[in-house]
C-alpha cells in the first residue's frame, strides 16, 4: 500500500523532540524522507530544559528504523543563514522538498507589564520570525520543484483566543496566522497550499514542567502534574487535559497529502474543544 506522501520530503524545525519528532516519524511511516533542524540548546528566557543533540540522534534513529532517509542539522530559526544552509543541504541529498512543518517553538510566561524585554524578543525571534525564516528558506525549493507543495505552520489555540500571562506568546502565535493567510495567497499561483494548525495542550516538555504547572496551580506551592492535571482539563471541551502529539502529527500528515489538495488558507484547531470553550 501507498503511502500517503510517498516519495515527498519533509522540511521540519523543532524535530529534535516532542510535536517535531512526532511528526517526523508520523510522515516517515507514511513514505516521506525527512530534513530535520533544532537549536540543540538552551535559550536564557525559557523556563524549561530545551532539546539536546542526543535527543536530535534519537529522532534520526527513530526515521531510520522505517527505512527512511533523513538528513539532520543543529540550526537555530533565528539565524536565517543557518537555517537556509541547513535545508539547502538536505535538499541537494534527498533531491526535492514537497512539504514544510514549520514547528519550531518557545513557552515562557510573565504579565505583560511585567515581561523583561529579552523574553518578549527571544519569543518573537523563534515563534514568529523563526516561522516566516523556515517558509522563506523553502519557497524557493518548491516553486523551482514545479509541483506544488504543503506548507504548515504551527501556531497555538493561543493563536485564536487571547490569554493572561502569556502575552508575548499569544501575540506570536497571532502573528502566525497573519503570516500564514499571507503566503497563502502569494503562493496559489504555484499551487503551494499554507495553514496552520492550532493545538491545545500537547504532551510534551513544554508543559510538562514544574513553571507551567505553576502557571496553572498558582495557589499551590509546589504543584505536581496530577495537581496540574485537573486544570489543564478545565481549558477543553472534551474531558481530556492535554492531546498527544501524534494528534498534531495526524494533522499536519492530512494537510501535507493529496486528501487536502485544495485546501488553503485555513487554521485548523485540534485543541479538544477549547476554542468553543
Amino acid at each position: 500500500m501507498t503511502g500517503r506522501v510517498e516519495g515527498k520530503v519533509a522540511f521540519i524545525t523543532g524535530a529534535a523532540r516532542g510535536q517535531g519528532r512526532s511528526h517526523a516519524i508520523r510522515l516517515a511511516q507514511e513514505g516521506a524522507d525527512i530534513i530535520a533542524v533544532d537549536i540543540c540548546r538552551q535559550i536564557d528566557t525559557v523556563p524549561y530544559p530545551m532539546a539536546t543533540p542526543d535527543d536530535l540522534a534519537a529522532t534520526v534513529k527513530e526515521v531510520e528504523a522505517l527505512d527512511r532517509r533523513i538528513v539532520a542539522a543543529q540550526a537555530d530559526v533565528r539565524d536565517y543563514g543557518a537555517l537556509k544552509g541547513a535545508l539547502d543541504e538536505g535538499v541537494a541529498q534527498l533531491g526535492r522538498l514537497d512539504i514544510v512543518s514549520a514547528n519550531a517553538g518557545i513557552f515562557s510566561m510573565g504579565t505583560a507589564a511585567d515581561l523583561p524585554e529579552q523574553a518578549w524578543q527571544d519569543m518573537i525571534d523563534v515563534n514568529l520570525t523563526g516561522v516566516w525564516h523556515a517558509a522563506k528558506a523553502a519557497i524557493p525549493h518548491l516553486i523551482e520543484g514545479g509541483r506544488g507543495g504543503s506548507i504548515i505552520l504551527t501556531s497555538s489555540a493561543a493563536g485564536l483566543e487571547g490569554m493572561e500571562n502569556i502575552g508575548h506568546y499569544v501575540a506570536a502565535k497571532h502573528g502566525v496566522v497573519g503570516l500564514m493567510r499571507t503566503l497563502a495567497l502569494e503562493l496559489a499561483p504555484h499551487s503551494i497550499r499554507v495553514n496552520s494548525v492550532h493545538p491545545t495542550t500537547v504532551n510534551t516538555d513544554m508543559i510538562q514542567n514544574d513553571t507551567t504547572y505553576r502557571m496553572f496551580r498558582p495557589d499551590l506551592d509546589h504543584p505536581d502534574r496530577d495537581d496540574a492535571e485537573a486544570a489543564f482539563t478545565s481549558i477543553n471541551a472534551l474531558p481530556v487535559p492535554w492531546v498527544e502529539p501524534v494528534d498534531i502529527s495526524n494533522a499536519i500528515l492530512f494537510l501535507a497529502s493529496d486528501e487536502a489538495r485544495y485546501i488553503t488558507g485555513v487554521t485548523l484547531p485540534i485543541d479538544a474543544g477549547e476554542l468553543t470553550k
